[in-house]
């Protein structure tokens, strides 16, 4: 979806737009995310009265996730957005474009006013590393064993480390022979920092 300003708005934005609005009728309902989606997404869900759960990447995880927890939307930064409230359960654009309609009629607002008052992290686009079937298996376990212990680190899926000022993920491709990275920082400044860092461990461990 592309803002009035001509932002680009994600998936992971656009989840905010959609959990919002379903937490005003539904407190307490379910949301699941995947790994990759901002850290303003779980904040929002909260701040909403939701229940917030992140997963693994992937159309047909998130769809059996948002299933066994009894979860009412999904969405993945990629752009699929699941609905069981009122609907199937499965990710259809056309409905989520219903449904994002709706939600700026019943308001009056648009989608970047929607998300006005959302704090926006600096983040990296998905970054894909092409370093063979074998190696990205390796690469993320010792990227584990490096910064566990140093920081948190959640094991969703890959790697997914908890900065002071942001946060780094590492996970296997699911469909390539390449690992996925995605970053997020607190400011322009912690992200570039972490960016650096993160790349350059990534590097070492691959040699």
């Amino acid at each position: 979806v592309i803002a009035d300003d001509g932002a680009i708005l994600w998936g992971d934005r656009l989840l905010i737009i959609y959990a919002a609005a379903l937490l005003k009728e539904k407190q307490g309902a379910t949301v699941v995310f995947d790994v990759k989606c901002t850290r303003a997404l779980e904040e929002e869900i909260r701040k909403h009265g939701g229940n917030p759960i992140m997963w693994k990447t992937g159309h047909s995880l998130i769809e059996d996730k948002l299933r066994e927890s009894g979860g009412l939307i999904a969405g993945e930064l990629s752009g699929h957005i699941y609905f069981a409230d009122e609907y199937f359960g499965y990710d259809d654009a056309l409905y989520a474009a219903l449904r994002l309609l709706k939600i700026m009629d019943s308001t009056g607002l648009k989608p970047g006013q929607l998300l006005a008052g959302v704090r926006q992290y600096p983040s990296s686009p998905e970054i894909r590393i092409d370093v063979g079937e074998e190696a990205k298996y390796r690469i993320v376990d010792q990227i584990k064993k490096f910064y566990k212990g140093k920081y948190p680190v959640l094991e969703i899926d890959g790697v997914r480390v908890s900065f002071p000022a942001g946060w780094a993920l590492v996970r296997v491709s699911n469909t390539q022979p390449a690992i996925v990275v995605r970053i997020e920082g607190d400011t322009q400044t912690d992200l570039e920092m972490i960016r650096e860092e993160f790349l350059r461990k990534i590097q070492e461990v691959s040699e």
